[in-house]
């Protein structure tokens, strides 16, 4: 099952490598990764996601709390949140009117616009992104895709 983990976390050196220690160490995946300034300038967030048993990641959160340099972790897949995640998308229309209404419909917009190539950003969750992204295949050459990886905020 996969799993949003929120950390608030002291913004100090060598920090965010205890924690990303913590998930090697132990043989824990780490599928996505954002780190943030918050608006204390001496803590940063992390969202991460990771994989396993929901007796796995209590134990990660568990194991989290324990770090000094953690001020908080959430637990938001458990709870009330909202989650988005950014991709940016530079393709080649086969057909161009087909692959702006999909990005229309999906909430996107037309970043660039050079000869053939357009480039464009959505935001959503992740499974939405995935059908967005199968779409635009069937009307387009998709030159490079980046994605941001979710971002939660708790409910």
């Amino acid at each position: 099952m996969r799993h949003i983990i929120g950390i608030l976390l002291q913004n100090e050196s060598g920090a965010l490598i205890r924690v990303a220690g913590l998930f090697s160490n132990r043989g824990y995946n780490i599928e996505s990764l954002s780190v943030a300034p918050t608006p204390d300038p001496t803590v940063s967030r992390i969202t991460l996601v990771t994989t396993g048993s929901d007796a796995t990641v209590q134990q990660i959160v568990s194991q989290l709390n324990k770090l000094v340099d953690v001020v908080g972790v959430q637990y938001m897949t458990g709870g009330a949140h909202i989650e988005r995640e950014l991709v940016l998308v530079r393709l080649q229309p086969r057909d161009r009117d087909r692959v702006l209404a999909v990005v229309q419909a999906a909430g996107g917009r037309v970043l660039t616009s050079h000869g053939d190539t357009l480039s464009v950003e959505v935001t959503g969750i992740e499974s939405s992104l995935d059908a967005v992204l199968q779409e635009l295949r069937e009307h387009a050459v998709l030159d490079a895709v980046v994605r941001s990886g979710t971002l939660g905020l708790p409910g």
